[in-house]
C-alpha cells in the first residue's frame, strides 16, 4: 500500500482514481500531477515503481495544498 501526503492509497485501483482519497485533490488535479510525473492514465497503484511514487510525493508537497 503507497503512502501519499500522510494517507494510504488503495492498491488495487488506477492511480488517478486512487490519488482523489487524499483530500484536496481532485478528478483535474490528480490529472495534472500525472502528466508532470509521466504516468499513463491506466497504470494501477500497485504497479509504479519506488521513484515514481516518491516523485508524486514531491509533486504534491510542492504544488498542491492537501489535509
Amino acid at each position: 500500500m503507497a503512502r501519499i501526503a500522510g494517507v494510504n492509497i488503495p492498491t488495487n485501483k488506477r492511480v488517478v482514481i486512487a490519488l482523489q482519497y487524499i483530500h484536496g485533490i481532485g478528478q483535474r488535479s490528480a490529472k495534472e500531477i500525472m502528466a508532470k510525473v509521466g504516468i499513463p492514465d491506466e497504470r494501477r497503484v500497485s504497479q509504479l515503481t519506488d521513484q515514481e511514487v516518491l516523485q508524486m510525493r514531491e509533486v504534491i508537497d510542492r504544488d498542491y495544498v492537501v489535509e
